[in-house]
């Protein structure tokens, strides 16, 4: 990583977490699986929680997502995505609202998502804001691939709602769907663990879609879109109507792993997803590149949009990545199970 500083650990003290989120002001909120959204400011973790949540936990359940509203600063509010065991496992999104560095303790429940089933894993989970200001929401199909191509059951989608967990009415199936389901923007997932959106680029999203026995996929977020869960993954059995992925790497280092030029890193949980952007302290060739991770693969890496989306591994890292964001610094921010690492230049 020539040119590049590392600082790992440069916060500790996390246990299981899943996701974060970073506010204008710098203070990055991370979500831990057992139910604690905790804050870290100024470089140090908060000894006191932003929220305590009662989670279901088992397996890839619980607090599982992060967002904060476009306007935080003004408004304070806190979109988080949980599986709560309240009338049965299911997971909901509820919206809270920050006073100072812990929630006033109102929580306002927005959207009640279908029972899970006895299955805890392919639990999805990460939501952001698009640049249209809509909440897009990733959730997977309860390790069921039946419910990925039924446009009834919201699970095995991405999912796109207003900020007071409304449907926008201009979702692609609104009209044809009824309930939760007319909140499905894109069909035909696994287990879309993380995503990102391009800032300034009219909402470009990039979908990080985890993958079963071979392939791990990034897929383009369109409307409407079919990514082909459960009768293709990866490249494969691409058929009419459904969308190829935008790049895929291979499980097996037995061939070529990566069906993009630069593609020779093997994994097989792909997790993180930022953009880098078109500004900032990153060397020029680096800005506007899309990093994600593996969890598996312990390693960040970047596609080079410049060079028909080469990808290349960035970094090394020694725990499990589940999340990435560019800060307002510039760094690239990898959040791991137990710690956050600090990615800069000298």
């Amino acid at each position: 990583m020539p040119g590049f500083t590392k600082n790992e650990p440069w916060v500790g003290g996390l246990n299981g977490a899943t996701a974060f989120a970073q506010a204008a002001d710098g203070r990055l909120f991370i979500a831990e699986q057992g139910g604690r959204l905790r804050v870290v400011k100024n470089g140090a973790l908060l000894s006191t929680a932003f929220v305590q949540l009662s989670v279901d936990s088992a397996g890839e359940r619980g607090l599982i997502g992060v967002a904060l509203h476009p306007d935080f600063a003004g408004n304070g509010w806190v979109y988080l995505h949980y599986t709560t065991p309240q009338n049965g496992a299911h997971n909901r999104i509820s919206r809270f609202v920050a006073n100072g560095d812990v929630s006033s303790g109102i929580e306002t429940v927005l959207v009640e998502l279908p029972p899970l089933s006895s299955a805890t894993n392919h639990n999805g989970g990460a939501l952001h804001f698009g640049n249209d200001g809509k909440l897009y929401v990733g959730v997977g199909d309860n390790a069921d691939n039946t419910r990925s191509q039924n446009l009834a059951d919201p699970l095995g989608k991405m999912l796109r709602f207003n900020d007071d967990g409304s449907i926008p009415s201009d979702n692609p199936f609104f009209a044809s769907q009824n309930g939760v389901a007319r909140a499905i923007w894109a069909s035909g997932l696994r287990n879309p663990f993380t995503f990102a959106v391009q800032p300034g680029t009219g909402g470009r999203i990039y979908i990080n879609d985890v993958g079963e026995a071979t392939w791990e996929e990034i897929d383009v977020g369109i409307a409407g879109a079919n990514y082909g869960w459960h009768g293709s993954e990866g490249p494969n059995n691409i058929t009419s109507g459904v969308s190829a992925p935008l790049f895929a790497y291979q499980h097996s280092a037995t061939v070529p792993p990566g069906s993009g030029p630069g593609g020779f890193f093997t994994g097989s949980a792909i997790t993180g997803g930022t953009f880098y952007p078109r500004s900032g302290s990153f060397p020029a060739g680096y800005r506007g590149s899309y990093f994600f991770a593996d969890l598996a693969g312990h390693f960040v890496a970047r596609l080079d949009s410049a060079n028909d989306n080469a990808a290349y591994t960035f970094a090394r890292v020694s725990d499990d990545p589940v999340d990435l964001l560019v800060g307002a610094d510039g760094a690239l921010y990898v959040l791991m199970r137990g710690s956050v690492a600090r990615i800069g230049t000298p």
